[in-house]
């Protein structure tokens, strides 16, 4: 066989395997496209029986195209007024606004679980916290460890540390935002509103406030980067799977913040690493009365400890600074709301029922303020996130539909406060009276009203353990603001800009603020 023949049968057999390497190539990817295609029909077809959305029964992308639009609350809502109480939002996905579902879901014994929509929420990389915890049993042992933390029984000065950082609000508006008839001083009441919250939180956890109403400024940056971060975080949820790839295969470490870091997240680590450091190094009696130094004596590791604290920052600042946008613009704007909100201060006051501050204790008498603020909750849930659970493996029937185990059940917490039946076709108005004994209301409806008003803040083993916190805040700041000043809202036409990405972004609430005479400060 000369040279040429050898070279030519080198030649073709080398074509040859190419072809071979082709053909199977093409194959594999024409059977991968039949899997995923016969894979996406079988989980459209698992749920088929639930209406929804057509595009939700075929890819998670309607979810993504919900959360990116802003507009996420009120898609979900719409979701479940078009197609029922139980609807379909995704492949695996479902979407409740019966309270009666909500509450058998997140029950004590409920066999429903957490699912890896939680593990998202890990603010430092593979650290889980009491919100990303799947294991009952590690959640459960880490909320007996916080609880007295959180209830104040271990922290004796929360509600003195409420009081200074009310007072400080006060003072920062005395000093730079008082108008007069030919000057006006407009003040941003959404940022305010959070410089608060976030000084208040901060220094009950770690005794370190950040000091941000003091200086009338985001010091660290800290909404800047929550505002940046929420819309990517809230997508990544809807993709638990690949959050995971990214987390063990470190590529989080370098996105994640730093405690080096100078603005964001980065500060918060840092102060929160340090403090926890300093509380290991002292001895339980000398530790400091503070939610951190609770924690550590129940037995918090140093990771554990540094995680929740971070956790504390967030979702204890931007949950309370909505509550607190959303009652002040809807009592600002209502003349007659005004009206008997401060006729009910005034009388307290005069009465001699209201203390400078005023304490919790009083104004939990205070039936109109209380109106007001449960008001807000229902129209306004601070979170409106999907907080999915998993159905259990033998499935579950709701609202008289099976439902296979394994599916996952979103909760719409818009939708709670939004029922006709029970809050009235006026439903969508701000109306406190709604909660008055004197209101039309039957006495049913309003313990019905009473209970649905729990599940703002969770329920059962998923109960906010901040809700103390929260609604002490809450019961202050209204009395003081309004018993000192007079406040109008700048741009009613549009009062403020926000974007739902499962919590409330709110900014541009504009306020143009007098002292108001002839009124005991």
């Amino acid at each position: 066989m000369t040279d040429l023949t050898a070279v030519l049968l080198e030649s073709a057999t080398d074509k040859y395997t190419i072809v071979v390497a082709i053909s199977v190539a093409a194959i594999a990817s024409i059977l991968i496209v039949i899997l995923f295609i016969a894979n996406r029909i079988r989980a459209q077809r698992r749920l088929s029986h639930i209406p929804g959305p057509w595009l939700a029964g075929w890819t998670r992308f309607w979810m993504v195209r919900a959360n990116i639009s802003g507009r996420y609350h009120e898609i979900l809502y719409d979701t479940n007024v078009k197609y029922g109480s139980l609807a379909r939002i995704g492949p695996n996905h479902l979407l409740t606004s019966d309270p009666a579902v909500i509450r058998r879901m997140n029950a004590p014994r409920s066999p429903y679980r957490r699912a890896p929509w939680y593990s998202v929420f890990r603010f430092k990389p593979r650290a889980d916290n009491i919100i990303t915890y799947l294991d009952e049993d590690k959640h459960e042992d880490l909320r007996r460890k916080m609880a007295p933390g959180y209830s104040g029984k271990e922290v004796p000065n929360v509600e003195e540390t409420i009081d200074k950082w009310v007072l400080e609000w006060v003072k920062l508006i005395e000093r730079k935002y008082i108008s007069s008839p030919s000057d006006t001083k407009l003040m941003d009441l959404a940022r305010q509103a959070q410089y608060f919250t976030l000084d208040v939180i901060s220094d009950l956890a770690f005794g370190d406030p950040f000091g941000d109403i003091v200086d009338d400024t985001d010091k660290f940056d800290y909404i800047k980067t929550t505002e940046e971060a929420a819309g990517p975080i809230g997508v990544l949820a809807i993709f638990p799977r690949v959050h995971k790839w990214i987390e063990q295969s470190r590529v989080i470490d370098l996105l994640a913040p730093s405690a080096k870091d100078k603005t964001g997240l980065g500060p918060i680590l840092n102060i929160t690493r340090m403090r926890v450091e300093e509380q290991f190094a002292q001895t339980a009696e000398k530790q400091q009365p503070t939610m951190m130094g609770s924690f550590i004596r129940h037995g918090l590791t140093k990771e554990e400890a540094e995680s929740e604290s971070v956790l504390q920052v967030m979702a204890g600042s931007d949950t309370s600074a909505t509550v607190i946008r959303v009652v002040l613009l809807h009592v600002l704007t209502s003349p007659e709301i005004l009206s008997k909100l401060r006729a009910e201060i005034d009388e307290g006051i005069c009465e001699g029922r209201i203390s400078s501050p005023i304490r919790d204790s009083e104004a939990r008498q205070l039936p109109y303020l209380q109106a007001c603020i449960k008001e807000a909750l229902r129209l306004w849930p601070p979170v409106v996130g999907m907080l999915q659970k998993i159905v259990a493996p033998e499935g579950d029937t709701i609202d008289g539909v099976f439902v296979p185990g394994g599916t996952l059940i979103a909760q719409n917490t818009w939708s709670l406060g939004r029922q006709p039946l029970l809050h009235g076709p006026d439903f969508a108005l701000f109306k406190p009276e709604r909660w008055l004994p004197t209101s039309s209301s039957s006495p049913a409806n309003l313990a019905q009203m009473e209970r649905d008003a729990e599940l703002t803040f969770g329920y059962g083993r998923f109960k906010c353990l901040g809700q103390p916190v929260a609604l002490m805040e809450l019961n202050k700041v209204f009395v003081e603001l309004l018993r000192r000043f007079e406040i109008s809202v700048a741009r009613p036409e549009k009062p403020w800009r926000c974007e739902s990405r499962g919590i409330f972004l709110m900014k541009e609430f504009w306020v143009r603020v007098q002292r108001r005479e002839g009124v005991e400060g």
